[in-house]
């Protein structure tokens, strides 16, 4: 595994970690009474619109999985609307994942929406940057020994750090310590962002430890 892959690694998660950075400092510059706890839903769609970005233009510039074929226009226009189309569903579905989980089923439907597009950006918009609008592909590359690339384990840790940390979020959310950062869903969705940030810190460590043990199959 040749080293310059795992710089490039790291430089794509520190640009997406520093992104995350400009989402809370920044804003404040322009919005009046902007803060991260106070107008958190402000702060979620800020984040979601903004790591979003980021990672649709890294995986231009860089192309991790570059395709000998070639596209036409048609078949590009296509992928991009069924990539919207599976980004909008996996909102859907992490929504209605995080009700089963006890949030508001009626009150703060908003919040929980956002909650769910800022981890549908931090998990599957990342697949779709990566892997395309295809399935098949996310069961292989998220099933054991599955993935074919850095970048592919770099998308596991990720994904599952930011689950593991909105799940993990949930906790004080009960607890009657009567602080302003328990309120729905702010705990969740700080514990996401932070699973997400460690994810993108720990995949290129563990990658570079573990390269020399890491075989990947050909595509």
């Amino acid at each position: 595994m040749k080293d310059t892959e795992i710089k490039r690694l790291l430089s794509a998660n520190v640009i997406c970690i520093f992104s995350i950075i400009i989402t809370t400092v920044l804003p404040s510059l322009f919005l009046k009474n902007f803060s991260l706890l106070g107008t958190h839903l402000t702060w979620l769609c800020i984040c979601s619109a903004t790591v979003g970005t980021v990672n649709v233009v890294l995986h231009i510039i860089l192309n991790p999985n570059p395709s000998s074929r070639r596209s036409s226009l048609a078949h590009k226009v296509a992928r991009f609307l069924r990539s919207c189309v599976y980004f909008f569903m996996s909102c859907i579905l992490f929504h209605g994942i995080i009700v089963l989980y006890g949030a508001p089923l009626i009150e703060s439907v908003l919040e929980t929406f956002l909650f769910a597009v800022l981890l549908s950006t931090f998990t599957t918009l990342h697949c779709l940057c990566l892997l395309g609008p295809n399935i098949h592909v996310w069961l292989r590359v998220f099933s054991k020994n599955g993935a074919m690339s850095i970048w592919d384990n770099n998308l596991q840790i990720t994904s599952m750090c930011s689950v593991v940390g909105a799940w993990l979020g949930a906790f004080p959310i009960p607890l009657d310590w009567d602080r302003p950062w328990q309120v729905w869903p702010i705990s969740c969705s700080l514990g996401a962002t932070l699973g997400y940030v460690s994810g993108l810190l720990f995949a290129p460590l563990w990658i570079y430890w573990n390269r020399k043990k890491l075989t990947y199959k050909s595509r």
